[in-house]
């Protein structure tokens, strides 16, 4: 009788053990989304876990009262069949079977595989919880005074909030999420650390609507734009009137019955926004003005260039816009491999379409990159190497670096 009994605690301490693991192993996030579905086992284990210290001190109460009454049994079996010699054998005994069969065995198949031990667990420690509550609630007691000292709350669950770096680790390390899906969550995450210098359109690129010009002018160069919006301007970009939105003409543009005025009248108010502005914050406030095109400014008000929605897009699903024409005028891959590539081109933009990793952190554009390498203009054909692109300067026009031959890492 004595051996059964020794074989249900036994038994029951490979319970208190596997189910102290196969709890604290749970995915917390995965526990929240199945309590909200409904799983009853997976809301009663969410509702242990709120209270860490009360469920750990019934686990460790009941461990310690099935392991003290094991090896008092253990004890006098070995006192029974050995004489004096037998509690050293049993306490040897028993040491090892409570090491394999309660500890080693069941802990291990509770860390792989915790929500097989831990949600039938919470069934039987719920109850046993409110049974044991009195004893339960000194021992957390006693423990919370123990800790306090050290600043540790014990009541505020297990659940921790992530960091941007560990959700952008654990988003790249998940191997359930298709490639596409993770590199878009992760560009959501980086988006933080750009800013719409990044990804700015400088002035010198940037195609408006000059209403100076001759109306014939103005027409054609409605007609034949390829964007649906366009700063529009008196003169020069410095005597910005607004942006315009092309499609709000192309009813009275294709009857032929556009005229100035309705030009002037369809002019929004500009949106001016400051250098440095993060990638993150300007999308929110697209959103929220209602706005696709905004104009940089520094800080002396002067225009530096343009940003659209569509550039704050791409950063995060990749390019989906580009015209093909345009993409060749920034860069034309070679025969040999190499690129012949604009000294206007975005460093960010050409890492994102070539797959390289040319360093972000300093120029904006292929010459303000070198420029910053350089610490000088460069007269005549100049080879540099930049983590481990070599960069041939071609053409060097009004201290501006025209085109560059790159050739990438083998």
């Amino acid at each position: 009788m004595t051996g059964i009994a020794l074989f249900f605690l036994i038994i029951l301490s490979g319970f208190f053990s596997s189910s102290e693991t196969g709890l604290i192993a749970l995915n917390r996030y995965k526990l929240r989304h199945l309590a909200k579905e409904g799983n009853r086992a997976a809301k009663l284990a969410q509702k242990l876990l709120d209270q860490p210290d009360r469920v750990i001190g019934l686990i460790l109460l009941g461990n310690n009262l099935v392991n003290v009454s094991a090896s008092t049994i253990a004890t006098l079996i070995g006192l029974r069949l050995l004489g004096d010699s037998g509690p050293v054998v049993a306490a040897i005994i028993l040491t090892v079977i409570i090491l394999i069969f309660s500890e080693v065995t069941p802990k291990t198949l509770a860390a792989y595989h915790p929500e097989k031990i831990a949600f039938p667990a919470a069934y039987i420690l719920t109850p046993m919880l409110k049974i044991f509550y009195p004893v339960v609630w000194l021992i957390s007691g006693i423990s919370r005074l123990l800790l306090k000292p050290f600043g540790i709350q014990t009541r505020s669950g297990l659940l921790q909030e992530l960091s941007r770096e560990e959700i952008r680790t654990l988003l790249t390390e998940d191997g359930n999420l298709p490639n596409e899906h993770q590199q878009m969550l992760v560009n959501i995450l980086d988006l933080e650390y750009a800013t719409v210098d990044d990804v700015i359109i400088p002035r010198n690129d940037i195609i408006g609507l000059d209403l100076n010009d001759t109306w014939e002018e103005i027409l054609q160069r409605l007609s034949n734009s390829v964007y649906t919006r366009l700063p529009v301007y008196r003169g020069e970009l410095e005597n910005v009137v607004g942006l315009l939105h092309v499609r709000t003409l192309i009813s009275k543009l294709s009857r032929g019955q556009l005229v100035y005025d309705d030009v002037v009248h369809s002019v929004r108010k500009p949106y001016f926004i400051p250098e440095g502005t993060s990638l993150t914050q300007q999308l929110l406030e697209f959103q929220s003005r209602d706005r696709r095109m905004a104009l940089v400014v520094d800080e002396y008000g002067d225009i530096q260039g343009l940003v659209t929605l569509d550039d704050i897009l791409e950063e995060i699903v990749g390019e989906y816009t580009s015209d093909p024409n345009e993409r060749s005028r920034i860069y034309r891959k070679l025969e040999d491999g190499n690129f012949l590539v604009d000294g206007s081109a975005a460093v960010r933009s050409l890492n994102r379409r070539l797959n390289w990793t040319l360093p972000t952190d300093g120029g904006r554009t292929i010459n303000g990159l070198l420029l910053e390498e350089l610490e000088a203009i460069p007269q005549g054909n100049t080879s540099l190497k930049i983590d481990n692109y070599i960069i041939t300067i071609l053409d060097t026009r009004d201290n501006i670096i025209q085109r560059v031959l790159i050739k990438p890492p083998a």
